[in-house]
């Protein structure tokens, strides 16, 4: 309430119509999976009838074979011209690697970026999710490429998860794709005082957080049984952000958030080579991470600086799915 030139309103109006956006963008929002979901992580999977039901996605699957079959309409010279884009904008850092054998694997992530945006464009899908388990042709898993696509806008979900793909393509449509990215609760510092959420993944964190300058490194990966790949390291950036993840019961969807208070690492970690962005939630670590347990909320989430949970809660609205707001 207010009248409508109130600077307090106009700005209460544009959060709730960044909302709305979203749910109109949802009617025909495209989820492509390439494989199908992780082993044994039921909470990756859902029922994609009632999405398309009750959300408007559509979510199909295509066998990373026809992916693969797909390999060589990407040009050299396509991957060249990325590659230059690359060194002016990440920082090339080859470390204890071969240089020959960096840039290799370098040039792999980057073909796999235009290859797989050209399969996306083609099918007109916005979001996608890959699974490590499903790399049959793939020389490695992708790691740059899937963080240069989320860069670019599109939704991302990893081990197959879907319902994250849609989620992140969401709300970065919601966050005019500001600081909102693909995240998973990683590991936990649980000392008195130092309580927090290292939220990473094996590779796929998207740079729009970044508070330095990413630097573009390979190392090992076992996980995929693949060749090292290529990735972006950075660190995540300080503030005020909301956490948010999709949950499928029998009884229907349900969104589970918090707002947290994010901050840099306390110190280097050159044992966990990936984007990293550490978090609290607001009402303190063990009672956040209890409720969010209870309420049945996944590893994978959504972290936005840009979003407040009024936004998540008008969202739920709107779409008349469950909402549990732990704050």
């Amino acid at each position: 309430a207010g009248h409508w030139q109130d600077g307090d309103v106009q700005k209460r109006l544009g959060d709730w119509m960044r909302a709305a956006v979203g749910v109109a963008f949802s009617k025909s929002l495209r989820v492509m999976r390439f494989g199908d979901n992780m082993r044994d992580v039921a909470v990756t999977e859902g029922d994609k009838v009632e999405a398309q039901i009750r959300l408007g996605w559509t979510v199909d699957y295509y066998g990373i074979g026809d992916l693969v079959a797909e390999i060589d309409s990407v040009s050299e010279a396509a991957v060249e011209a990325e590659y230059q884009k690359l060194q002016q904008e990440y920082v090339l850092q080859p470390g204890s690697n071969d240089p020959v054998r960096f840039e290799h694997s370098v040039r792999v992530q980057l073909k796999q970026y235009l290859w797989i945006r050209s399969f996306l464009e083609k099918g007109g899908y916005t979001a996608f999710c890959t699974n490590f388990e499903d790399l049959w042709g793939l020389e490695q898993l992708p790691g740059l490429a899937s963080q240069l696509l989320m860069r670019d806008g599109y939704g991302f979900g990893a081990e197959g998860d879907w319902k994250t793909a849609a989620l992140t393509r969401l709300l970065k449509i919601m966050a005019h794709n500001e600081r909102t990215v693909f995240m998973e609760d990683y590991t936990l510092d649980l000392r008195p005082g130092h309580e927090a959420i290292l939220g990473a993944h094996m590779l796929e964190v998207d740079p729009t957080i970044a508070s330095d300058r990413p630097r573009v490194e390979v190392h090992p990966l076992d996980i995929g049984d693949k060749e090292d790949p290529a990735r972006l390291v950075f660190t995540g950036s300080e503030g005020e952000a909301v956490d948010v993840t999709m949950a499928d019961f029998r009884q229907g969807f349900r969104l589970i958030s918090y707002p947290v208070d994010c901050r840099k690492p306390e110190a280097e970690t050159p044992k966990l080579p990936v984007a990293k962005q550490l978090w609290t939630p607001k009402v303190g670590l063990k009672k956040g991470a209890t409720a969010w347990i209870e309420a049945g909320g996944g590893h994978h989430t959504v972290l936005s600086f840009r979003l407040k949970e009024e936004q998540i809660h008008d969202l739920a609205g709107m779409f008349g799915i469950e909402l549990i707001e732990i704050c």
